[in-house]
């Protein structure tokens, strides 16, 4: 198996959620820190919501591996963001049966 090409740098953010004193809770994001990955688009498709168009590209994202339990290690409902781009994580497996990388199923959404 040929070695994924590394060459976009990522943040990893984990979401933190606070209490709101209403019943509800605020969200933010907790910078973990900074992986290498490989990216590459899956599919895409774009649906009506609330009378505004969305769209969704799946994205598989290769990482270096972390062990289980390290903070480093990314976890569905984590978020990569590159800038502006947000790709919220949504399962993550081997990529290779040595564990030297993790693929990362995220998704990305846009208002259109």
């Amino acid at each position: 198996m040929k070695a994924p090409h590394l060459n976009r740098r990522l943040v990893l953010e984990a979401p933190a959620r606070a209490a709101d004193g209403a019943g509800g809770f605020t969200e933010s994001w907790n910078v973990l820190g900074t992986l290498w990955a490989e990216v590459s688009a899956r599919s895409g498709a774009e649906r009506f919501e609330a009378g505004a168009s969305r769209s969704r590209v799946a994205y598989r994202i290769t990482v270096r591996a972390a062990p289980q339990g390290s903070s480093m290690r990314p976890a569905p409902e984590q978020r990569l963001t590159d800038g502006a781009r947000v790709f919220v994580i949504r399962a993550v497996s081997d990529h290779d049966p040595d564990g030297r990388f993790l693929t990362c199923f995220a998704d990305e959404e846009v208002a259109a």
